[in-house]
Order: structure tokens, then sequence, then C-alpha cells
């Protein structure tokens, strides 16, 4: 079986969430299949929702397109690296693998931080592959932060 990215369709999201005033970070996730089952940009300005973050709009939404609670065997790619509370929401969905493109020094939950994933309460660990797409991520991240200084 050939690997398929499908970061090119969460850097769309990103930048669909950047267009709103949203920090641009944009999730997706696949079937087994590879099919898109949902995706999500950031959303917590919209939705005055601190929890509506790219990650958890994708799981949601792909949790009640198939009516499920779990997306076991289902693959996850987003724009920047899970925080503490998108990486526990990944680990209770049971997200099969974890792509993300860039790190997050600040936030970051997955490699950085509070590591999630590596806790001894983290009752379900999914594969991580990092860096996938990280150069585009990065680009629109700084982008987007360097022209809300400048309007600042």
């Amino acid at each position: 079986m050939t690997f398929t990215s499908h970061m090119e369709a969460a850097l769309t999201e990103a930048r669909a969430a950047g267009a709103r005033g949203e920090v641009p970070v944009g999730a997706v996730i696949v079937d087994p299949s590879g099919q898109v089952v949902a995706c999500g940009g950031n959303a917590t300005r919209a939705g005055n929702d601190p929890t509506a973050h790219a990650e958890i709009v994708a799981i949601r939404a792909a949790c009640v397109a198939l009516g499920v609670e779990r997306l076991a065997d289902h693959d996850l790619y987003v724009t920047l690296e899970p925080c503490a509370m998108c990486a526990a929401a990944i680990s209770a969905a049971r997200i099969r693998r974890l792509y993300y493109g860039a790190g997050d020094p600040k936030s970051g939950g997955v490699a950085q931080g509070a590591r999630v994933f590596s806790h001894p309460q983290c009752h379900h660990v999914p594969e991580v592959y990092d860096g996938i797409g990280a150069g585009a991520s990065e680009t629109l991240l700084r982008d987007f932060f360097a022209e809300r200084r400048r309007d600042a």
C-alpha cells in the first residue's frame, strides 16, 4: 500500500481558519480506505469556545458523521503539534495515527510540554509522525502572527 499524505487538505482548512481570523490550524480525519471523513479548522473565536481547536472540531464532526464515539483505525492530520487538551482527545477518540506538521515549543502536548502520550494515565497512544508539511505549516503560522503584530 502506498502512503498518501492528506496534509494538503489540513493546510486548506488552516488557510480557511486564518482567513476567518482564527489561528490558522487545520485538521482532517481519514478512514482506513484513505477517504477524508471530516475536517475542521480552529473555531475558538467564531464559537466563543476555547475547546474548538481544529483537532477537536474534526474529531467531533467525524464521530457525528459516523455515529460513533471512537475513531479506531482512523488517522488524523493536523498542521500543528496538538496541545495537551487535543492530545488527550486524540487518545480518548482512539485515533490510530497522528500526523502533524509544525512542532509547537510553546504549547505542544505531544513531543514538547506535557507529552500526553507518554504519561502512564494515557489509555491509548497513536502512532505519531511529525514534520509532515512542517515548512508550509510554519510559514502559514509565522505570516499570520507577523501580520497581527503589524496591525497592532
